[in-house]
């Protein structure tokens, strides 16, 4: 059995959309008008976003990598070179971690799996299909919702109220997150894999 308080590391990619302003009132208009400016709202297909990796322990968070490109295994080691080995120092100190993560293809690549066992971390096995039990998920909803009355115009300031807000998580919120895993997995087993509030 894993002891969830002390030695998992838990890692996760999240995809924040820049939020994009309410349509406004409808405008009512005369035969004629159809294309007058005063009468059109632009609406934006395709909003810009800002991937984002974080990491937790019951000790806290550590820091925020703002993602330029897709996730793929070059990038991913990238990211645990110079974001989760540094945050692991500053969580763990000298003491041993298990490093947990999802399984998409970066970080179930061949070269990955190499880059933990040269680094001699170990890897929680995680079931492709799990449910959503991970307790960054929950920590990624605290973020959101404290940035829900945020409104950044773009990226950058996006950005940059993702920062503030996460600064604001305690590691006593982390290690209730944590500790809440016995219960969350009790309440899946009991359910037989079907939904639950966890």
């Amino acid at each position: 059995m894993i002891d969830h308080d002390r030695s998992v590391f838990l890692s996760m990619v999240m995809d924040y959309p820049v939020p994009v302003p309410h349509m406004g009132p409808k405008v009512w208009r005369k035969r004629g008008e159809a294309q007058n400016p005063r009468c059109l709202k632009s609406s934006v297909k395709f909003p810009q976003s800002v991937m984002v990796w974080g990491a937790m322990s019951s000790a806290g968070v550590g820091p925020l990598c703002f993602l330029r490109s897709k996730v793929n295994a070059t990038v991913y080691q990238e990211v645990l070179e110079h974001f989760m080995l540094p945050a692991a120092d500053q969580l763990y100190g000298d003491a041993d971690f298990i490093f947990q993560q999802n399984l998409t293809p970066a970080h179930s690549a061949k070269a990955t799996s190499t880059w933990f066992k040269d680094h001699g971390i170990p890897v929680l096995n995680w079931s492709a299909n799990s449910p959503d039990l991970n307790p960054i998920e929950n920590l990624w909803g605290i973020v959101k919702r404290k940035m829900q009355y945020a409104r950044p115009n773009n990226a950058e300031e996006l950005k940059a109220t993702i920062r503030a807000t996460q600064a604001l998580i305690t590691p006593e919120q982390c290690h209730r997150l944590i500790d809440s895993m016995p219960h969350s997995i009790a309440v899946v087993i009991q359910a037989k894999g079907a939904p639950t509030k966890y």
